[in-house]
């Protein structure tokens, strides 16, 4: 005969205890109360989200005008270089002229 003092209740009582925790569980997670801490809470991931999102959109801005003023400075300093490298050329050139009339006289 099957004596109940003898049953280990420990694994029949945690799965009694999973399962009363489980019904309390759903209950209290399909409240009123707590739809409106779900309703609460993606607000404000909502608020979150425009908030990083305005921030991105300001550093991709900042980002362009890096960019652009970047690349006039660099046409300016290859400007600046072509500059130099003719008026080297030109007196260059002077330098030699003035050398052969130099040596005609």
């Amino acid at each position: 005969m099957l004596n109940l003092k003898d049953i280990n209740w420990k694994k029949p009582g945690l799965f009694a205890a999973g399962v009363a925790f489980g019904t309390a569980g759903i209950k209290i997670l399909t409240s009123n109360d707590a739809k409106k801490l779900y309703t609460n809470c993606t607000a404000a991931v909502l608020r979150v989200k425009s908030c990083v999102m305005k921030t991105a959109t300001s550093v991709q801005e900042n980002a362009g005008d890096i960019l652009a003023e970047a690349k006039q400075i660099n046409e300016d300093r290859v400007a600046e270089a072509e500059a130099e490298v003719v008026d080297d050329f030109c007196e260059t050139e002077e330098t030699a002229e003035d050398t052969a009339e130099a040596t005609e006289e």
